[in-house]
């Protein structure tokens, strides 16, 4: 891999900014706070999870609607969050540290406090009029069509009275959506990547990349809508013009990336947001993860239909969870505990060993390395719109009020665990979830099959999920049991013939297991919930 291709091997992290580390006592994370815990991402020593990139979610200014998804100004830092310099000195802490910065882009929508609204809704005159989707009322003086928003559920249209004509917003009605039919907004949006980009960062992070563009004439959309419905309101053809362009910007800068929440559920129209040349996005994220039941035979196939799905050339990714979707210990979980229990914690720690193991980039989301579940957000204290408060709750850094997030009163309720599920409980036993996050980068870093080698599934018993990497002539065995019960694998079919019965065990996910020995490959044994790395011994040695 060349160093233009670094996210090819990066290990990313997900930072929510109002939730990682609040820095001044006012019970909102912000930029400052990240700056300060570098050294927990990667401090160049396994000490540290010892990640290779962070992706930090909006912290432009922004009325906050969507805490940070209605943007009000793409080339500032809101307040709560910092300053410019802030952000400037984040970044520059975080490139001492080995670690790449990307940030998020949310092209598709603005604040409805975005100067360019305030102009485009004032009159239908305005030159900034046609940045923005507007349209007459249909005869009965309703929406001009039947497109809905994602959140809430309802018309994605809203009547403004000083001008009489609906503007569209794919969510909520602050979020007005941009007019991407128009150069001049694809002009000012290339400028907004351009300044970040020569602020230094190191890639884009780009949001619903794949609605910006709508059918020109308004069409409704099919009744009833299914996953496989050619839907009028996104994935429109010209889109991926304009993901072309922003990857010949991009690679006008030598190493600078981008990945695209693609947000479709049919993969093989997210994988063409690759490109046919692979000149489109150089990840789409894959989604697939965040929809499985906690059953092996189905990671499998989500895993393999993905790789037999992208284009030459492409690379993929994996993710268990983030700001949008139940934390992975809490949604794995199949008692009513929410996840708190000894099942999520136990299965959580096989995902992390999927996600650390297979040929792609993985994204870990803040606090996935501490086994940190949702926490529980009671209706009065619920802020979110989509009820995404639980998977958004402070990260817990050490027991005590505040668990370490902040010396305040914090935006959103620690969860319960904080006491004992936190990062100063963890970082001294290798037991821990954190211990185990971090053998397993440490152990990736230098692990050609990891980094770069081929993936192929194996069969396996019912419940069980392998696969093998190899790369270099050195082979790696990866069998997760996502059973409570022990589960016995004849893993001959691992080596082609090309090893002898035995291998070595490099990981486990179980914390009293032996590593570093030797075992059999007929059968090889796995404790209940229990993932193992095995290095295939070749034959003659």
């Amino acid at each position: 891999m060349s160093d233009r291709e670094w996210w090819k091997s990066a290990v990313f992290y997900q930072i929510y900014p109002r939730s990682y580390a609040d820095s001044n006592g006012d019970g909102v994370g912000d930029l400052p706070g990240i700056t300060a815990h570098l050294d927990h991402l990667n401090d160049g020593t396994p000490h540290s999870l010892g990640v290779d990139a962070i992706w930090i979610s909006p912290f432009y200014r922004s009325p906050m609607a969507d805490f940070g998804y209605d943007v009000a100004d793409y080339r500032d830092v809101d307040p709560v969050f910092g300053t410019l310099a802030d952000f400037d000195r984040l970044l520059a802490a975080a490139h001492e540290h080995d670690i790449r910065v990307i940030v998020d882009f949310v092209p598709n929508h603005s604040s409805d406090r975005h100067p360019w609204f305030v102009e485009s809704r004032s009159s239908r005159t305005n030159p900034r009029r046609d940045w923005y989707v507007w349209a007459d009322p249909a005869p009965d003086g309703g929406p001009p069509n039947n497109w809905q928003s994602r959140f809430p559920i309802g018309s994605a249209w809203t009547l403004d009275g000083t001008t009489g004509q609906y503007y569209l917003h794919s969510f909520l009605a602050e979020q007005p959506d941009l007019n991407w039919w128009n150069p001049e907004v694809r002009a000012e949006m290339e400028a907004t990547l351009r300044f970040w980009l020569d602020r230094g960062v190191d890639g884009f992070r780009i949001d619903v990349a794949h609605m910006m563009l709508q059918d020109p004439d308004l069409r409704d959309n099919p009744e009833p809508l299914t996953i496989e419905s050619r839907r009028m309101d996104e994935d429109w053809p010209e889109v991926h013009e304009i993901h072309r362009s922003w990857r010949r910007l991009l690679d006008s800068y030598g190493d600078r990336m981008a990945v695209g929440e693609v947000w479709i559920l049919v993969p093989e129209r997210v994988a063409r947001y690759y490109g046919e040349a692979n000149d489109e996005l150089h990840l789409a994220f894959n989604f697939s993860f965040l929809r499985q039941p906690w059953v092996a035979s189905a990671f499998r196939e989500a895993t393999d239909q993905f790789e037999s799905l992208l284009p030459v050339g492409a690379w993929p990714d994996y993710t268990l969870s983030n700001h949008d979707v139940h934390r992975a210990r809490s949604r794995y979980d199949s008692t009513a505990d929410g996840g708190r229990g000894p099942a999520g914690l136990a299965r959580a720690r096989v995902a992390a060993m999927m996600l650390l193991t297979l040929r792609g980039t993985p994204f870990i989301y803040f606090g996935e390395e501490i086994g940190q579940a949702d926490a529980e957000v009671p209706p009065e204290r619920a802020l979110d719109v989509e009820g995404r408060d639980p998977e958004r709750a402070p990260m817990q850094w050490a027991p005590g009020a505040g668990a370490g997030f902040t010396t305040g009163d914090p935006w959103l309720p620690i969860g319960s665990e904080a006491d004992r599920v936190n990062v100063a409980a963890q970082r001294d036993d290798p037991a821990s979830m954190l211990g185990l996050y971090r053998r397993l980068i440490w152990y990736r870093k230098g692990s050609a099959p990891l980094l770069r080698g081929s993936y192929r599934s194996l069969d396996a018993p019912e419940g069980v999920f392998a696969f093998v990497r190899e790369a270099d002539g050195e082979s790696l065995l990866v069998a997760l049991n996502f059973t409570d019960a022990a589960a016995r694998f004849d893993a001959d079919g691992a080596s082609d013939g090309a090893v002898e019965r035995r291998g070595h065990v490099e990981l486990s996910t179980d914390a009293v297991r032996h590593t570093d020995v030797e075992v059999s490959l007929a059968p090889l044994i796995l404790g209940p919930n229990e993932g193992v790395v095995v290095r295939l011994a070749q034959a003659g040695t």
